[in-house]
């Protein structure tokens, strides 16, 4: 409940506009309702705001939902209700609805007639009809990045822009399951909203506030940036369904107002005392209400928007109390958190983060080698990945169905970028003008499927003459040193650079868990039944530029001239307790006799963590009797201790001079390869988890435990979508004091990049390569939660337990899960330089392309190494170029972003500069127009509410911000955490 005013929000039927007639008949004479109420100073006001909540899928899939089909599942028809809404809004010049969802907006849009679509742009500039939020779908908070949030909204926002020349001015996250501070701050105040509502938060959070009026808040998510970032926070009362008894869905059973008194149930008294009770703690209501509770005059009802509403608040001049962080995790009950969803359904979370940095780097080769007006391009895959933002779709939250449709969209739209990817690169690596690069001779492939060993190109033998030729490209601002690892059959090869040199090069013999996974996926996914997989993997060392690429070659060594370099990988024979791995600065010892973790060190650095590592399975409650169950949504451990997957694992040791590995198999479901590379500072972790079992009828959450030798004081830090880290502290919140009733599931929080604790001395940090969950349940411990199945749904939605399958004619297993975790450690204060740099990396891999051709023939033909950027230039290390996109109309999208924090770093959490003459080296910018994030108003033309805030001081210190760009230098300046979004235009080339 507010102060002086009121927001009810009407949940509006998907299959039918439920806005009634402003016109009726009371004892058989005509009626026009009044429904033309405004804010009346000094009375309790209702704000009545018609509203979508159209899922992206869920129950069902976006087609299904947007046609009405598969109503037997759910009634739901998103194209019947904008037709309706539209019909609604015309009878009526007061009503109002507001629409959030774009991926469906955006697809009746363009199946309307011109009459129509004039119609619907004029209820849009009269008021009646607003976008909110705008995004292309009501995106979830805890596992998407930030960059894909970005993305999905800009996507939206242009629409409406290019269509209705509007900036949406309201969030609208009525229903993901928490908010984080990035949501807050950057998708919030940086896109120039004045507020944010919405409705999931803590129970107990809920129930504090509720009593001390602080449903309301003003949100200073952001500590580097304070009060410049702020924003008007509204979380609901109750949820953002209307009050009981006042739904009028077209299948409700809630009493109409019937205003006849010819009629025996003439109950308008009624209806209006019923109406102002909910209007004490909620309200909502239409046409007859609006008319007969205002004619009451106890309240005042009108029909509204967030946009009004928020004014309203902004118009009493009142102080409102500060919120700081985020609201993670959500409970809707004391066995209820819903932490489970961080990691349900990984391979999809991984398949989008995948995907997600590919779509950065394929729309950077896009506009280097010339954005086509037709023909193939990457709309489909950033539709693709929009639509999958959705707070049931990269949640894991939706239905089997619906979450293999967004896999099949995601692949479609991978596949077509797949075309631009090659062709773009064809075109940049080869030496003609650009003009003839719809002729280009060579035709690439890439291997998505790398990870499990499948690529043909590279496991097929080299033609006689030829050799196999491997373009990499980087898509970050910065040189890069990495290792290249294709799957190989032929022992007897030579690796080259692109000047010629032959490069060291290392064998290592595939696996069997590899071999095993390979044959069963790639029979389930592609159809092939063969079982040959390739002997060995081959490994190398790759340089390559900034926004550029490099070529090496493999070649058969029998060629004149030719002698073969790479190295076989040694197999150890401990003989000792303790085994020490690790080529380079960082040292890993196990154990011979049990085969476990004991310590990570760094001979460069000093430090040395004594550290242990294991896999556990929490046993999910089956939620009997009358309890909660764990499932997609929540996550409930049955009561029994975490059961250690084994204390005494076998152990082999490969060695070499790029890579030491060690392979551990823990059980017949978990196998691990941990991998320690002569140049970096950091061990990668290989999992390989599943089919999880459930023979014994027990549901199993599985997580890797890291237990350190540290006193942590119960304080850990986790990223909010990849971007800010947050301090938190196990059963704490901040807000209010905390009631434990589930204490793990109530101490995991959301990662998109990672997770780290200290103490006095040292720092350990983990990194991810998707969203999942991860908490420190005592000191010293870091645990991430890999993989889920059950046996048992948590009765929040979606109908089914959460028991992935994949097939193969008839034979059907329990989804195996592969991924990998990054783990350092580094003297206090030093591991932000890790964590960003390498994020970075892991978002943004290496992207290969692969072609068979004679070495001499292609390197006389093409570039072999080149950089987009002067070759003498590359971005800060503390700045990532996180879009480069040529839009639709010739301009050109740039977003920098700084990758730091205020205090993170000493050296890097400084002003960093960028000078946009040498990132776009031959080319000539004759326009630069600084905009929003997603670039639907110019930034200095963006207005800010100001709001008082209780107990504030006002001696914030002033935050670190780049200052305007000088259009003759064109050096771009950025604060900490800074992200600036430009236009660009260029002299278009002459061919």
């Amino acid at each position: 409940m507010a102060k002086l005013a009121s927001l009810a929000s009407a949940l509006l039927c998907l299959c039918a506009s439920l806005l009634l007639c402003s016109i009726g008949t009371v004892g058989g004479a005509y009626v026009k309702y009044n429904t033309g109420a405004s804010v009346v100073e000094g009375k309790l006001n209702v704000h009545l705001v018609p509203h979508t909540h159209d899922d992206v899928g869920w129950l069902k899939t976006v087609d299904q939902y947007y046609v009405g089909s598969n109503n037997s599942i759910q009634g739901a028809c998103v194209e019947n209700v904008l037709d309706s809404v539209v019909e609604a809004l015309l009878r009526d010049p007061n009503r109002k609805f507001v629409f959030v969802e774009m991926a469906f907006f955006h697809r009746w849009w363009v199946e309307q007639s011109v009459a129509t679509q004039e119609v619907v742009r004029k209820l849009v500039d009269a008021g009646q009809f607003e976008f909110i939020n705008g995004g292309w779908c009501m995106h979830d908070e805890a596992t998407c990045h930030y960059i894909d949030m970005i993305d999905q909204t800009t996507l939206g926002h242009r629409v409406i822009k290019e269509q209705f020349n509007k900036v949406p001015r309201a969030g609208w996250q009525i229903d993901p399951f928490g908010h984080s501070a990035v949501q807050a701050y950057l998708l919030g105040a940086e896109l120039g909203f004045d507020s944010v509502h919405f409705a999931r938060i803590d129970y107990q959070d809920r129930a504090k506030r509720k009593s001390d009026k602080s449903l309301e808040v003003i949100w200073r998510a952001s500590k580097n940036f304070g009060s410049s970032s702020q924003i008007f926070a509204n979380a609901f009362p109750v949820h953002y369904s209307p009050p009981t008894g006042f739904h009028f869905e077209v299948n409700d059973d809630s009493v109409p107002v019937q205003d006849n008194p010819l009629l025996y149930d003439y109950n308008v008294e009624q209806r209006v005392k019923d109406f102002i009770n909910a209007a004490i703690t909620q309200a909502n209501q239409m046409d007859k209400l609006i008319h007969y509770v205002n004619k009451d005059g106890q309240v005042n009802a009108l029909y509204s928007t967030p946009s009004i509403y928020t004014d309203a608040k902004h118009a009493a001049n009142e102080s409102w109390p500060l919120k700081t962080d985020d609201y993670f995790p959500y409970a809707d009950g004391a066995d209820s958190y819903w932490t489970g969803f961080f990691t349900s359904r990984p391979a999809l979370k991984r398949y989008v983060r995948v995907l997600s940095g590919y779509y950065l780097a394929a729309r950077q080769l896009e506009f280097l080698a010339g954005k086509r007006s037709n023909g193939p391009n990457t709309f489909s895959l950033g539709d693709a990945l929009g639509i999958a933002q959705h707070h049931d779709a990269v949640t894991g939250t939706a239905k089997q169905h619906t979450t293999n449709d967004y896999a099949k969209r995601l692949s479609i739209g991978a596949s077509e970028a797949e075309g631009i990817v090659n062709a773009a690169l064809s075109c940049l690596a080869n030496n003609k003008s650009r003009d003839q690069c719809s002729q280009t001779a060579f035709k690439f492939s890439q291997c998505p499927l790398l990870n499990i060993s499948f690529c043909p190109p590279t496991e097929e033998d080299i033609p006689e003459g030829k050799s196999l030729v491997i373009v990499a490209y980087n898509p970050l601002g910065w040189n890069r040193t990495d290792i290249i690892k294709i799957p190989v059959n032929d022992a007897n090869l030579v690796v080259q650079d692109s000047s010629g040199n032959t490069i060291e090069a290392q064998y290592v013999g595939l696996d069997n868990v590899t071999g095993n996974l390979r044959n069963f996926y790639t029979s389930a996914y592609l159809g092939l039944s063969s079982k040959q997989v390739p002997k060995y993997w081959l490994l190398f060392q790759a340089s390559v530029p900034p926004l550029g690429w490099n070529t090496y070659f493999i070649s058969k060594a029998s060629g004149k001239g030719k002698s073969r370099n790479g190295f076989f990988s040694m197999m150890d024979s401990p003989q000792n307790e303790t085994i020490e791995i690790g080529p380079g600065n960082l040292k890993m010892s196990f154990s011979s006799t049990s085969g476990q973790l004991k310590r990570i060190y760094n001979t460069k650095t000093g430090v040395d963590v004594p550290i242990q590592q294991s896999y556990l399975w929490y046993g999910s409650s089956p939620g009997d009797p009358n309890g909660q169950a764990s499932g997609a949504y929540i996550f409930r451990p049955n009561g029994s201790p975490p059961n250690v997957v084994s204390r005494s694992v076998p152990l082999k040791v490969i060695r070499g001079p790029l890579v030491d590995e060690v392979h551990q198999e823990f059980n017949s479901w978990i196998y691990q390869v941990t991998r320690l590379y002569r140049d970096k500072e950091h061990a990668e972790v290989e999992f390989t988890i599943g089919p999880i079992p459930l023979d014994d009828s027990i549901g199993k959450e599985v997580v890797t435990r890291m237990t350190a030798n540290m006193v942590t004081d119960k304080v850990f830090y986790t990223d909010s979508n990849g971007r800010d880290f947050l301090k938190r502290v196990r059963d704490y919140r901040a807000d209010w004091s905390l009631s434990v009733t589930q204490p793990v599931a109530g101490n995991y929080y959301p990662l998109n990049l990672g997770i780290y604790t200290m103490d006095m001395k040292s720092e350990l940090s983990v990194l991810v390569d998707r969203a999942t969950g991860g908490a420190s349940i005592e000191d010293g411990e870091v645990e991430l939660m890999l993989h889920r199945r059950m046996l048992h749904d948590d009765s929040r939605g979606v109908g089914e337990a959460l028991d992935e399958s994949v097939c193969v004619n008839n034979t059907c297993e329990g989804l195996t899960v592969r991924g990998n975790y990054y783990v350092s450690v580094n003297q206090l204060g030093a591991g932000a330089r890790w964590r960003r740099t390498t994020g970075q990396e892991i978002y943004s891999p290496f992207l290969l392309a692969f072609t068979h051709e004679k070495l001499e023939d292609w390197k006389a033909s093409h570039l072999t190494k080149a950089t987009a950027i002067d070759p003498n230039y590359s971005l800060p290390l503390n700045v990532a170029l996180i879009t480069l996109q040529e839009l639709d109309d010739g301009s050109v999208l740039l977003r920098l972003a700084h990758l730091y924090e205020v205090g993170e770093d000493t050296e890097y959490s400084t002003l960093a500069k960028v000078e946009l003459k040498k990132m776009f080296t031959g080319k000539t910018i004759i326009e630069v127009n600084e905009t929003s994030l997603s670039t639907n108003q110019e930034k200095s033309k963006m207005k800010r509410m100001t709001w008082k805030v209780e107990g504030d001081s006002n001696q914030e210190p002033t935050p670190i911000k780049g200052g305007p760009i000088d259009n003759s230098a064109l050096v771009v300046e950025l604060g900490p955490m800074e992200i600036r979004t430009f236009l660009l235009k260029f002299i278009l080339p002459s061919f």
